[in-house]
């Protein structure tokens, strides 16, 4: 079930990362992050690895193979082409998929002191954050599933209210 909600964002990241490829060429680089020592670097990496946050990356990748070759798809001719040069390019990808992981530990390392660190380590690693890990998925899809009907619930009620609101003063909605 996340899934569902991941491949909507991971398609709209892509077509931003595509249509905006050009634009980011001309922006400004980002202000220098904070001094960071390696190991502290290193420990919001593991935390990040620990936690599944950096897999989100893994499922972009073969992604953005997939929307370029329907970008293609009236080009049936340059398929053997296009497929051997995405495949030439995958080394690429993957040290731009480290760049973001490496970024996800540094955003980690920013928030979290080093024993802030490793203290969510050994929570993570210990029985009880092991467990947390393991049910998190399984609750995340109950929580998406009732927040849909929740939000049709929601829409509903509050349409009928505003109908009858309205009513009152003279509109039919």
């Amino acid at each position: 079930m996340i899934r569902l909600f991941l491949r909507p964002a991971m398609l709209c990241l892509l077509a931003t990362l595509l249509a905006s490829g050009a634009e980011a060429q001309q922006q400004p680089p980002r202000p220098a992050a904070p001094a960071l020592a390696e190991g502290h670097v290193a420990l919001g990496r593991e935390i990040a690895t620990l936690t599944g946050v950096t897999s989100i990356f893994d499922t972009f990748m073969p992604q953005f193979g997939q929307q370029i070759r329907k970008s293609f798809i009236t080009r049936p001719e340059v398929t053997k082409d296009l497929d051997q040069v995405l495949e030439a390019l995958k080394p690429e990808l993957e040290k731009q998929k480290q760049g973001m992981i490496d970024l996800t530990a540094r955003y980690y390392a920013t928030a979290f002191s080093e024993p802030e660190l490793k203290d969510l380590l050994a929570f993570f690693k210990g029985p009880v954050g092991r467990k947390y890990l393991q049910n998190t998925p399984r609750i995340l899809d109950a929580i998406s599933v009732e927040t849909q009907r929740w939000t049709a619930n929601v829409a509903e009620s509050l349409m009928t209210r505003v109908r009858a609101e309205m009513g009152k003063r003279g509109h039919q909605l």
